[in-house]
């Protein structure tokens, strides 16, 4: 379960069953399994929201037919070059198999006409690097990587 890597922070293995419960839970196992990196508070809440978006995608589209059932594994593997991310579950194939755009909404409207939602993918993509989407066999995988540095 458990291998070293390069930075010293061994690999991270986060296995939940879709639910908002196990969303909070999934997040909390992998951002204290960090702790080793001493993740400065931007790289820790950009790590936090990439993961937190990404997962709440997964709960509420991938899984929005077969509410609380579903594995979601989440791995962290870190490397000269930042946090390599890779998420995996059984859900719903995204939209023709491909990422969704992830534009900015638009937020100069009055505030009873902002939008709900929509800033995930935008917040992802900004935040993330090599952010890649693919369809294998029945599962849904998305690897990304956040710029993240050893500070121990």
């Amino acid at each position: 379960m458990i291998s070293p890597r390069r930075s010293g922070l061994p690999l991270i293995e986060v296995l939940v069953q879709s639910s908002t419960f196990a969303v909070r839970d999934a997040l909390d196992r992998f951002l204290t399994a960090l702790a080793p990196l001493c993740l400065d508070i931007e790289e820790y809440t950009a790590v936090e929201m990439v993961l937190a978006e990404a997962l709440n995608n997964i709960v509420e589209h991938a899984y929005s037919s077969v509410p609380n059932s579903g594995p979601i594994r989440i791995t962290g593997d870190h490397h000269h070059d930042g946090l390599h991310i890779h998420i995996v579950d059984e859900g719903v194939a995204m939209p023709d198999s491909k990422l969704p755009i992830g534009l900015a909404p638009a937020v100069n409207l009055d505030i009873p006409d902002l939008p709900e939602g929509g800033f995930g993918w935008f917040l992802i993509k900004d935040i993330a690097k090599d952010v890649v989407y693919a369809r294998v066999g029945h599962e849904n995988q998305l690897k990304l990587r956040v710029a993240v540095a050893l500070h121990a």
